[in-house]
């Protein structure tokens, strides 16, 4: 009777494992927020974790309008591109987002004070951990295809 009711768990459990990643939604099935609204978000979150003055939030609010619109841009621009830049090419954007990113560091000093810079710069850590967990697990999750497809 007890290998029965182990064998009956086993199996549940397994198939509450194996249900297939399609039929769930995904994130951005599920939140599909306007850029406007993703800019209001994104400027609270920081207000909540900065906690920035009424100036600190219009210049925010000028600078995280800015960088969505580029990012916007940026994406659209290599949604048309089918083609595989150059080594070049793929030099002179990497330059560019460095630029970028420096420009906006100085930008940030300006605005924050040297505490807030400190966890503004913390956060940003944080995230960029964060999504290079998930680029290296979504790698290993195609490097194991590729092996599946070689066999």
């Amino acid at each position: 009777m007890k290998k029965l009711f182990i064998a009956a768990l086993l199996a549940v459990s397994i198939a509450n494992f194996a249900q297939d990643k399609k039929d769930m939604p995904k994130r951005a099935e599920v939140e599909k927020f306007t850029p406007k609204q993703q800019n209001e978000l994104m400027l609270k979150k920081m207000t909540l974790e900065l906690d920035l003055n009424a100036k600190q939030q219009d210049q925010m609010k000028s600078i995280i309008a800015e960088k969505s619109a580029k990012r916007e841009a940026m994406m659209k621009d290599r949604k048309d591109n089918k083609t595989k830049p150059t080594t070049d090419e793929r030099f002179a954007r990497k330059n560019k987002m460095l630029d970028e990113q420096i420009a906006m560091k100085t930008k940030m000093k300006s605005i924050l004070s040297a505490d807030q810079f400190a966890k503004w710069d913390a956060m940003k850590g944080k995230h960029h951990k964060r999504g290079a967990h998930r680029m290296h697990k979504k790698m290993g999750d195609k490097m194991d295809t590729k092996k599946e497809m070689q066999k």
